[in-house]
């Protein structure tokens, strides 16, 4: 095979983050400091929201955010079963008890039709998944968790860059946290970070988020700083360095660059795959709104192609093709089977869509030739 290796994700990184990162590591301020006081700036102005908080990673920022909401053993959280285990593992972490909704089979993000039969008096919060970038109904969400008075946590890891009827992921709702991962839409080699309107809820986290002391602490070695602080609380070590946010500030200006060429790039594959019964293409809903593609998941039908997804992701590796499964179901694995005795059949729908999706390759560098060869492979794969 004379091609080089595909892969199904590969972050942009210009010229000007990596200078960036290099003046930061020589500027020998490495940890928490001025950069990611910028970047917070940053993404405060970017979401048009009074608190951003930057952390080392999306699944700490899910952690975080539900201890902040002081939940009590027996409290309920509802979510997805089609999602990164870290969505139920912070749930559980947090001392509260994942309850699982199936999906819509064409959107692949939360049935909210089936959300008020899950709701009883333990529930105490709604934490929906914008899966690969496509945001939920925003408004029916927050319709429901209003009647019922209960919070709002979205799990954002895909949808920065994300919109809701002209409005920002990020931008309204109660909190929203957001992944920097390399394979997602921007990159801070790892981190993430909390959105929030909520002064107290804010204060809670960044007590949380960095041992518990009750003020900011990053400048308190330098000239004007002081070392006098206090802990409140046993906190955690979730804070972001200098060097992420280093990187942060560039991926987020040219982040709306990179939703174009996604936008590009899942459109071309709309267009050359409609055709193709091998496939069933990813269906986008009625009300109006911006998808940042995080990943393009088409559903393969095995009755059509004589092989089954993981068949199918070998093929394209053994033709130098890389391809991601984002996810097999969560509530299958053996922990949750155990802890809360969850069974193959209890959500349908997200278990047929999790036997048979695939990520297809989509990043912003990627050219139109290397898409055209990822069709090509595909087409001789089938035939």
């Amino acid at each position: 095979m004379s091609e080089e290796f595909l892969p199904f994700s590969r972050p942009s990184i210009s010229q000007a983050a990596i200078d960036e990162v290099v003046s930061c590591l020589q500027s020998g301020w490495i940890t928490t400091g001025p950069r990611v006081a910028q970047f917070t700036e940053a993404l405060q102005h970017y979401f048009n929201a009074p608190h951003v908080l930057p952390v080392m990673s999306a699944t700490a920022g899910l952690h975080l955010s539900l201890l902040a909401m002081n939940l009590e053993p027996g409290d309920e959280v509802i979510t997805t079963p089609l999602t990164f285990a870290a969505t139920l593992n912070a749930i559980v972490l947090a001392g509260a008890k994942p309850v699982l909704i199936d999906i819509d089979p064409q959107t692949l993000n939360m049935d909210l039709n089936l959300l008020e039969a899950a709701i009883n008096k333990r529930t105490r919060v709604i934490l929906p998944v914008h899966f690969a970038g496509l945001p939920l109904d925003i408004n029916l969400l927050y319709d429901i968790a209003a009647k019922y008075e209960l919070r709002v946590l979205e799990d954002a890891a895909h949808a920065i860059g994300s919109e809701y009827q002209g409005q920002r992921i990020g931008s309204m709702g109660d909190v929203q946290v957001f992944s920097f991962h390399p394979n997602k839409n921007m990159t801070t080699v790892e981190g993430g970070c909390i959105v929030t309107r909520d002064t107290q809820f804010a204060d809670q986290i960044s007590r949380l988020r960095f041992h518990g002391i009750d003020r900011q602490a990053w400048n308190r070695y330098g000239k004007s700083g002081s070392q006098d602080y206090e802990v409140v609380l046993p906190g955690y070590k979730s804070n972001m360095t200098d060097v992420q946010a280093a990187l942060g500030i560039h991926q987020l200006r040219e982040l709306a660059g990179f939703i174009t060429r996604r936008n590009e790039l899942a459109n071309r594959y709309q267009e050359a795959l409609s055709d193709w019964p091998q496939w069933n293409l990813p269906q986008r809903p009625s009300y109006d709104h911006l998808h940042s593609w995080h990943i393009y998941t088409p559903l393969i039908n095995e009755d059509i192609t004589g092989m089954n997804r993981d068949q199918f992701m070998q093929a394209m590796k053994e033709c130098n093709i890389g391809t991601g499964l984002h996810y097999r179901a969560v509530h299958l694995y053996p922990y949750y089977r155990q802890a809360f005795g969850f069974n193959p059949g209890d959500f349908p729908h997200a278990e047929d869509v999790c036997e048979r999706i695939v990520s297809l390759p989509l990043f912003p560098s990627m050219t139109d030739a290397e898409h055209d060869r990822v069709l090509d492979v595909m087409y001789r794969i089938f035939n």
